[in-house]
């Protein structure tokens, strides 16, 4: 009886050893760890500089505070093919297993997304999600040529075929930009698992290997693990939430508008600072975005028209230019395949109607007055003749050129409806004296 017993109680030993200090299986038999934490960081929006250090500031943080885990949350409609390979980098770099889940319901993994995704160790979507359209973009022309699709071609596919995906999906995503829904996406080897919440994915994945940076792999203990938030600091936030590309596009133009003006009518320094100012600002901007290298084009035309149309008179055809010109570049700022990097059509024609009422009322009025004859200033009042309409005692009120002017009488009071003659000037108020005085000397 005593040796079934010992045998009993070394077996039970032995099993309980081989479960790690802290982990437990569940009775569904899904890997569980007590006190397990998981760290999110979120991919939203436009991928840009700022997300590429918010996501590698992350994966550091989850190797040093010894996290189980890193889930990356996307829903992203693109951004800079630079910044998504940082970001890649990262997550192939990552100490900590790294599972990227396309969520909520709604979300997307577009263009830059959708290589974030297919080169993620774990790729899990929500229902009512897609990917794809992963097409590069950048400056058009000679940017976009095959060498550089023919890279990111090669680039994801090399990705897909590392985690075993369906990696000519991938290239077709490159070259033709289609894009799947998260059903199909689990149907053709692209996404591993469907997962609704957040929850559901860390319970799904508990027990998976799963490889990290190192070389090594580690088993998921993510089931009922705790989920803390890493969010971005105040300047990325901040920064990122500038990365508009109304805000760009209305920036760069009141740049263009500020040189311009200041280059037309030179020592008038506000404008000319608060153009360069505005121009820095959307270039910064701009190069976060997937600008049209045509668009830029058509805006800096648009300006050179208007200047144009102030030197030389056309009949407005110039202005005319100049609004269709503004109206196309704004419309093409952007590289049409990112839907949601486009300029809003109502800004669009607001900005074009107010440069075009800036050059001709407020541009028109500075060139004219510029313009205009030297002894048109207060300064030639002297010698013209007027009527008194107050009385001069001390000071009064005299009518010269069609105007009322404050004006004084050096030399004794006028009575109103006496005809004077100016004399001099101090600021903006007429020295008078009658004007018969000077037909008596």
């Amino acid at each position: 009886m005593r040796r079934p017993a010992l045998l009993a109680a070394a077996l039970l030993a032995g099993a309980l050893s081989t479960i790690a200090p802290g982990r437990a299986v569940s009775s569904t038999g899904v890997a569980t760890a007590a006190g397990a934490r998981v760290l999110l960081v979120r991919i939203e929006g436009v991928v840009d500089p700022l997300v590429a250090r918010y996501v590698e500031r992350a994966v550091g943080e989850a190797g040093r505070a010894g996290d189980a885990a890193l889930l990356v949350q996307i829903d992203t409609p693109g951004g800079l093919d630079s910044s998504m390979r940082a970001i890649i980098r990262a997550i192939l770099g990552s100490p900590v297993p790294v599972v990227c889940w396309v969520g909520p319901s709604g979300a997307r993994a577009a263009s830059a997304g959708a290589f974030i995704l297919v080169g993620c160790p774990v790729a899990a979507m929500a229902p009512g999600t897609n990917v794809g359209a992963a097409h590069p973009v950048g400056f058009s022309g000679e940017v976009l040529g095959e060498k550089i699709t023919n890279d990111a071609a090669a680039y994801i596919r090399s990705l897909a075929e590392r985690w075993g995906r369906n990696a000519d999906w991938a290239e077709r995503a490159v070259r033709e930009s289609v894009s799947i829904p998260a059903g199909q996406a689990l149907a053709l080897h692209v996404a591993d698992l469907l997962a609704p919440t957040r929850e559901a994915l860390l319970r799904a994945v508990g027990g998976r290997e799963v490889p990290v940076g190192d070389g090594g792999s580690v088993v998921l203990r993510t089931a009922g693990a705790t989920v803390r938030e890493f969010p971005m600091t105040f300047v990325e936030s901040l920064l990122h939430g500038v990365v508009d590309p109304n805000l760009a596009f209305l920036l760069f133009v009141i740049g263009l508008l500020g040189i311009a003006f200041e280059v037309t009518h030179p020592g008038l320094s506000v404008g000319g600072v608060v153009g360069v100012l505005s121009l820095l600002t959307s270039l910064v901007i701009l190069g976060m975005l997937p600008v049209n290298l045509a668009g830029v084009l058509l805006i800096l035309a648009s300006i050179v028209f208007f200047v144009v149309d102030l030197k030389v008179p056309g009949h407005g055809l110039a202005t005319a230019a100049g609004i269709v010109s503004l109206v196309l570049g704004g419309l093409f700022l952007f590289d049409r395949s990112v839907p949601s990097a486009q300029v809003s059509k109502g800004l669009v024609i607001g900005v074009a109607a107010a440069a075009a009422l800036f050059f001709s009322v407020v541009v028109r009025a500075v060139v004219r007055a510029r313009r205009r004859p030297p002894g048109r200033g207060i300064e030639a009042m002297v010698g013209e003749e007027g009527i008194v309409e107050r009385a001069l005692d001390l000071s009064g009120v005299v009518r010269a050129r069609g105007e009322s002017w404050s004006a004084v009488a050096p030399r004794g009071s006028i009575p109103a409806g006496v005809a004077v003659r100016v004399t001099g000037v101090r600021g903006l108020t007429l020295e008078v004296e009658p004007a018969e005085e000077e037909g008596e000397r």
